[in-house]
């Protein structure tokens, strides 16, 4: 009698042998890729695959090899990544793919690494990216619909597509060609807009368009479509994303796969940071795992940084940490990191149970079950789980019981002995500091002023309109600004309010080159009246209006349509007995840009005549700034402190490290006040919860990637400061390992680390019982002499440590409490 496994098997095998023609290129090492619906089958075997999104454009080449290192030691064994479709072409038909978007360099080192790779190519990635990676220069041709069938769409995005996949075959990066690759995506989230968009049945065209042409693409690995359940094309797999995919349910004969569980959040320039326990995340793993699930990619597991111009949104920071198990640096950030690791390495042993055992669930009730998946051999691997928020309870399960805590799941590869819990952090936790570099303190300054004056009259421009344009198209998305330029004529002075109606996001008004006022919209809607009292002379009068973006709208059905800029007005002048002069229909004149961008100001060219006074202006709008600092010692990363500026732009060595805005202050959220892993973890309907940071800078700290410096030599750093800043306030530091912290129970082996060759200077704290406060800071609690003198002898001036609690730890007076708390400084 064949048995269930067995039938699979061979199923399987001829599967396998079917595929099989796709993996015919000459001399490579193929590997057959399929599925079923347990699972992808990789050289005919089932494979779970534990993924992570490493997003190469928010990082550089020099840290991608690092970054994928510790994706694999941290249990991964797959690196996901969208295509980033504006990066590659910023201008129709002139393709960039150099430095970080070197994105077969960036496969290479994920093939190099010996992990899979997962390709989302979209091209709309949503990704908090501008446009949601389309490039605006699209709306520049006729008839054009974005995400709806239409033959301008189409063609562009198929002509895109195209060359994404035979760039990837060219570096023979698919399986079949003895590449990482082993699955591809084609568009994004579809189906959570689709009933949203004007036209249903174009819509639906659309997206089966989409299948159809990828699918001709011949890749020889399994297309697929997140968020696409209601209509799914053939052909394609269907995946979940969000913060929880336990309950999701693919279609017949498919896998169920996880394309982006939410490790944190993006974070806006008003919003404090968002932080999703370590605890909760690992909760969702499990149970998605316990209940079948095969394919689960973290996004992120490192954010990032939005190097330029690349923030969606708008109102996104330029930092893209994420909270994720790698920091925006690429830090290991623990809890995270390690309590992860610690379960990929338990669902890496049970494998095999997962994808061929029989599965068998018990469920206590409607939020408590065990399952169990059997192999043929009789071995078995189960979970416990406990999903009630508030109520940890005692399970009684095969004749054992075991204690399980809410919202937590038992990991037993055994079906025995608990060996993981969601719940249970076993790992240290790190906190980060800014440490302050001497070596760029006392910076000079040198400014120049940005030029104002030609742009302060109607003569100069691109050209000319008797209307008010909507600013993306008109500007083409070049730069952030556009000029709106008008005159009048008036035969007596005469005081008004000017009135500007602008979905923005940002207005400064000039009047005869004198700033009359400035303003910016809130993170909302984005429309907003700007007024100020301004004065007209007798005779010819110039209004100069510039319009600034911060970040373009990146998702939401028919996104692309949401207007920026003065589009429409009205923009009036309003005398005080309220009669006005409508300047809608005047001749305007635009010009896109910053005479200081047209001329490159942020590369330092030898003819710049930067002034040197030892007086620099401060607080001092439309400024350009420069100092020259060394690059600080040590491998550890590199920020610089922005806290004294306003808003602009910052540059090192050339290399535009993205927008600041060090004014904006975060605003009073209840999830600074609240945070408990336990339970649902959302970032909407005011659900948010383990928020820091509120009433605190948006964003003080910037990313400089050491390989942007110069080893040993003088760097220079150029601010164009918007709004008005004190740069004498801007230092640089570098982020390093503070305090670390772990509670350990009898048995467990506390390991202390530091990072980078930092050592271990004090334990500060071995304490049992400690009543409140956290890594760093820890307060109240029955000190342990023992443990104390054990971990200073053992842990002292080394870079790790690792000492096992047992009885010896124990001091009198502990028995109150089974844990015990400790802390060092490195």
């Amino acid at each position: 009698m064949r048995t269930s496994t067995s039938i699979a098997r061979a199923a399987l095998a001829l599967t396998v042998l079917v595929l099989s023609a796709v993996c015919s290129f000459p001399g490579a090492s193929c590997t057959k890729v399929s599925y079923d619906d347990r699972a992808l089958v990789i050289d005919g075997e089932r494979r779970i695959i534990l993924s992570g999104s490493i997003h190469y454009p928010r990082s550089t080449p020099e840290m991608w090899p690092d970054l994928i290192q510790k994706a694999k030691d941290g249990g991964l064994n797959t690196i996901e990544t969208y295509v980033f479709w504006n990066g590659h072409e910023p201008r129709p038909r002139e393709y960039n793919f150099a430095g970080n978007y070197d994105i077969i360099r960036f496969f290479s080192e994920v093939q190099k690494a010996g992990m899979y790779a997962i390709l989302r190519i979209g091209p709309y990635i949503c990704g908090e990216w501008n446009y949601g990676g389309l490039p605006a220069w699209l709306r520049d041709i006729p008839d054009m619909q974005f995400r709806l069938h239409n033959q301008p769409f189409e063609r562009e995005m198929e002509t895109f597509t195209k060359l994404i996949v035979n760039k990837m075959k060219d570096a023979n990066m698919f399986a079949g060609q003895g590449g990482p690759i082993i699955l591809a995506q084609i568009e994004n989230e579809y189906g959570n807009i689709q009933s949203g968009l004007p036209d249903q049945q174009s819509a639906t065209k659309y997206i089966h368009w989409c299948a159809e042409m990828a699918n001709n693409q011949n890749v020889g690995v399994p297309w697929i479509m997140c968020q696409q359940s209601n209509d799914l094309p053939p052909n394609v797999l269907e995946t979940c994303n969000g913060f929880y995919c336990h309950n999701f349910k693919p279609k017949e004969n498919m896998p169920k796969i996880w394309t982006e569980n939410w490790t944190g959040w993006f974070k806006a320039w008003d919003k404090p940071d968002y932080h999703r326990p370590a605890e909760d995340l690992a909760y969702s793993v499990a149970m998605f795992f316990q209940n079948r699930g095969s394919v689960q990619n973290y996004y992120m597991y490192h954010g990032g940084t939005n190097f330029g111009r690349t923030t969606g949104g708008p109102y996104i920071t330029t930092s893209y940490d994420y909270d994720a198990p790698l920091d925006e640096y690429g830090n290991i950030r623990q809890p995270k990191y390690g309590h992860l690791k610690q379960l990929h390495a338990m669902l890496t042993s049970m494998e095999k149970h997962l994808v061929y055992g029989q599965q068998n669930e018990t469920s206590f009730d409607d939020k408590v079950k065990a399952t169990k998946y059997t192999l043929d051999d009789g071995s078995s691997a189960c979970f416990i789980s406990n999903s009630h928020d508030n109520e940890d309870l005692n399970v009684t399960f095969e004749g054992s019981t075991y204690q399980v805590p809410a919202w937590s799941v038992s990991v037993l590869p055994d079906c025995k002995t608990v060996a993981y819990n969601t719940a249970k952090v076993k790992t240290q936790t790190s906190v980060m500091v800014k440490k302050e570099s001497a070596v760029t303190q006392g910076l000079k300054w040198f400014w120049l002023p940005e030029l104002l004056k030609p742009f302060c009259t109607d003569r100069s421009g691109s050209f000319r309109r008797n209307e008010l344009l909507e600013q993306i198209v008109t500007g083409a998305d070049k730069s952030d600004y556009l000029w709106y330029k008008t005159s009048l004529t008036s035969g007596a002075e005469e005081e008004f309010t000017l009135y500007v109606n602008t979905t923005g996001h940002e207005l400064y008004a000039f009047v005869n080159g004198e700033l009359a006022g400035y303003q910016h919209s809130v993170n909302g809607p984005y429309i907003f009246q700007f007024q100020a009292p301004v004065t007209m002379r007798a005779g010819k009068n110039y209004i100069s209006l510039l319009s600034a973006t911060v970040g373009l709208k990146n998702y939401g059905a028919s996104f692309e349509l949401m207007p920026a800029g003065i589009v429409g007005g009205p923009v009036k002048l309003v005398r005080p007995d309220s009669s006005a002069i409508d300047l809608s229909h005047s001749t305007w004149t635009y010009e896109t840009g910053l005479y200081g961008e047209s001329i490159q100001i942020h590369l330092d060219k030898p003819n710049l005549e930067w002034s040197c006074h030892p007086a620099v202006p401060v607080n001092r709008p439309f400024s350009w700034y420069k100092a020259l600092f060394h690059t600080p010692d040590g491998e550890d990363a590199v920020v610089v402190d922005l806290a004294g500026l306003n808003k602009g732009v910052v540059y090192v060595n050339g290399r535009n490290l993205g927008r600041y805005w060090p004014s904006y202050i975060a605003g009073n959220m209840d999830g600074c006040h609240r945070c408990d892993y336990r339970g649902a973890y959302k970032t909407w309907d005011n659900q948010e919860k383990c928020l820091t940071g509120c009433h605190e800078i948006g964003q003080q700290f910037y990313h400089v990637p050491r390989s942007f410096l110069n080893a040993g030599g003088l760097n220079t750093i150029v601010l164009f400061e918007e709004a008005g800043g004190d740069p004498t306030k801007v230092n640089f530091r570098t982020v390093v390992v503070g305090s670390v912290c772990i509670n350990a129970e009898k048995g467990d082996a506390i390991t202390l680390a530091c990072a980078n060759g930092g050592t271990i200077s004090s334990i500060d704290v071995t304490s049992f019982g400690v009543a409140k406060g956290q890594c760093g800071a820890y307060e109240g609690g029955y000190e342990s002499k023992p443990a104390m003198e054990v971990l200073s002898a053992a842990c002292l001036g080394k870079e790790s440590c690792t000492v096992h609690y047992t009885d010896e730890l124990d001091s009198a007076g502990s028995e109150g409490s089974s844990v015990l708390t400790v802390q060092a400084t490195c």
